[in-house]
């Protein structure tokens, strides 16, 4: 396998359509990844160690403001698909307004083909959620916020 520039680009380019992280490619003694910056936690550095300009140090600050703002975030813990609700015709594990304990079910984030229900670390007001049903997530990226 060559990695060409225009192997690069196409490679890049599909990193930013699905919204992913890392891609890694390996073939015999030819090897390639691709990473881009990712906010795990507010004032956080960026998961994967790269070049960070100016521009994305500001909106890592600007995005710590936010969420001080908005409240506690409720993190993904991995890399998947976020769900609202156990099946499409159910009612939503939480909505805006709604009221959760610690250790109430919030969503389901699908790993892998396991459905892995996600529970609430914190107490509070759901203000925010972040995410819409079905959309792909990150590992550390904000699915709601609670008050």
């Amino acid at each position: 396998m060559n990695f060409d520039i225009e192997y690069v680009e196409k490679l890049s380019k599909v990193l930013k359509e699905n919204e992913l992280t890392e891609i890694s490619l390996e073939d015999g003694d030819c090897a390639i990844t691709i990473r881009k910056d990712v906010i795990v936690a507010p004032a956080a550095v960026a998961a994967a160690p790269s070049v960070q300009n100016s521009v994305s140090a500001a909106k890592t600050a600007d995005t710590a403001k936010t969420e001080e703002k908005k409240g506690t975030p409720i993190v993904s813990p991995m890399v998947g698909t976020f769900y609202t609700s156990p099946s499409p015709d159910a009612k939503p594990f939480v909505t805006v307004g709604q009221t959760i304990k610690q250790g109430d079910k919030v969503c389901i984030i699908e790993a892998m083909k396991l459905m892995n229900e996600i529970e609430s670390e914190v107490a509070g007001k759901v203000i925010e959620i972040c995410v819409q049903d079905g959309q792909p997530v990150e590992f550390g990226q904000v699915l709601m916020y609670v008050e």
